[in-house]
């Protein structure tokens, strides 16, 4: 009887837009066994143009991508077959990314990520993740995960009237000095209520407190 032929190795494709970055991890997953670097993409465009060429069967994906389509809607669309009209199945998308805000975390596994991994997680960590995404299982750091049961057990962030008030015309993209306007109040105390909000939300940012009121629909 003949032993069984060995499993194909896992297709992977790189995505990040640093050339140092991409380097060091080609270096690093060339030494990891059942793992083959197919291609490497520099940009969101770059990564659905070689995905739909080179068939990987997961796309290691950075959030942040420079100027251009972000990690998270390339994620959305390799997903969903890269969003060329076909039926076909996308690759599994893998993230890996410096962020864990709560946001970020939220919006890569709306968009179909498959696993968020963070840059500092030791290399076996990522080589057991590139396998648990390529068949499907899902593959969270272990902090990343916390955050992700924290928020599931959490209620929704108690948001103050005049807090709420602001989060609505961040949704419309008004900048600080439009909002005091809007809202007859000076900047400074614009600031200061999103600074708080900010906390409550576990965001960072204007675009992921967005990101956040809409996912909690905390947004009329």
């Amino acid at each position: 009887m003949s032993p069984p032929e060995p499993s194909p190795p896992i297709r992977l494709l790189l995505c990040d837009d640093h050339a140092v970055v991409r380097a060091g991890l080609r270096a690093l997953l060339s030494g990891a066994d059942g793992i083959e670097v197919v291609g490497e993409a520099g940009s969101g465009e770059e990564a659905l143009a070689m995905a739909d060429r080179l068939r990987p069967d997961v796309v290691l994906m950075d959030l942040q991508l420079g100027d251009g389509m972000d990690g998270v809607t390339a994620t959305r669309r390799l997903s969903s077959g890269g969003g060329d009209g076909t039926e076909t199945t996308g690759p599994r998308v893998l993230v890996l990314t410096m962020f864990d805000t709560d946001a970020d975390i939220t919006r890569a596994i709306e968009a179909g990520a498959t696993g968020y991994l963070l840059k500092a997680e030791r290399p076996e960590e990522l080589f057991s993740a590139i396998r648990s995404a390529a068949t499907g299982r899902t593959a969270l750091s272990p902090p990343v995960a916390d955050r992700v049961l924290a928020r599931m057990r959490s209620p929704r962030p108690a948001l103050s009237e005049r807090e709420r008030d602001i989060l609505q015309q961040l949704a419309r993209g008004l900048g600080n000095r439009e909002i005091s306007r809007a809202l007859f109040i000076s900047e400074a105390t614009v600031k200061t209520h999103l600074a708080r909000m900010y906390g409550k939300l576990g965001v960072q940012t204007r675009a992921g407190a967005v990101a956040v009121a809409q996912e909690q629909r905390l947004l009329p």
